[in-house]
């Protein structure tokens, strides 16, 4: 696979985006972080949508995966790595494919890891400008989480489902292991991220 040349800070680095049924937002995401990351490769992991996101996501210029039926966020999102890691790419990136997130944030995710300040960088919702706001009784198992992978890794962790993240090899070869958890890949991936060795900041 061609990376591109070597003056692209970012030509061994792959944005992966997990999505299901998301073909009326993936085409204006990916035209974002082809704005924000110029030449940077896209890969969409398509989690048996019933709509046409596989088209839409092909249409925008990204490369493309699809499972054969829905198969969890999780799985999509390991799916991605596992692509990741054999192809070898030295850095990833994840983000939904709903919009929620702003593809230029990838950019200090990415330089953090790439930087090696750690090993995986959360994108939080919490910290800086503080102007996001989730529906009440989402918030309430939100402060569960975050109590709880604070008091597991021993660091102050506001958004701990954060589903914007950067990765180092390191851990992109983590979660693309069998210990990863599909089912529910929040808190406890972090937790488990923590005890092997691996350092976690949130930005």
């Amino acid at each position: 696979m061609n990376r591109g040349n070597s003056a692209d800070p970012y030509r061994r680095t792959l944005i992966i985006i997990p999505a299901f049924n998301e073909e009326t937002h993936l085409p204006g995401v990916i035209a974002s972080i082809r704005e924000s990351l110029p030449g940077i490769h896209i890969l969409v992991v398509d989690d048996g949508s019933r709509d046409l996101t596989r088209q839409a996501a092909s249409d925008a210029g990204a490369m493309v995966l699809s499972l054969p039926f829905n198969m969890g966020y999780g799985v999509a999102l390991q799916t991605g790595y596992k692509f990741a890691l054999r192809r070898g790419y030295e850095y990833a990136a994840q983000m939904d494919a709903d919009g929620q997130h702003e593809p230029r944030d990838l950019t200090l995710l990415l330089d953090t890891v790439r930087s090696g300040e750690a090993d995986l960088a959360l994108g939080s919702r919490f910290l800086g400008r503080k102007n996001y706001r989730a529906p009440l009784t989402r918030r309430a198992g939100m402060l569960l989480f975050r109590l709880l992978a604070s008091l597991l890794v021993r660091q102050h962790i506001t958004d701990p489902t954060s589903g914007c993240q950067a990765l180092n090899q390191d851990t992109i070869r983590f979660y693309a292991s069998e210990v990863f958890p599909v089912d529910f890949p929040d808190a406890d991936v972090l937790l488990m991220v923590h005890r092997a060795g691996l350092t976690i900041k949130e930005i």
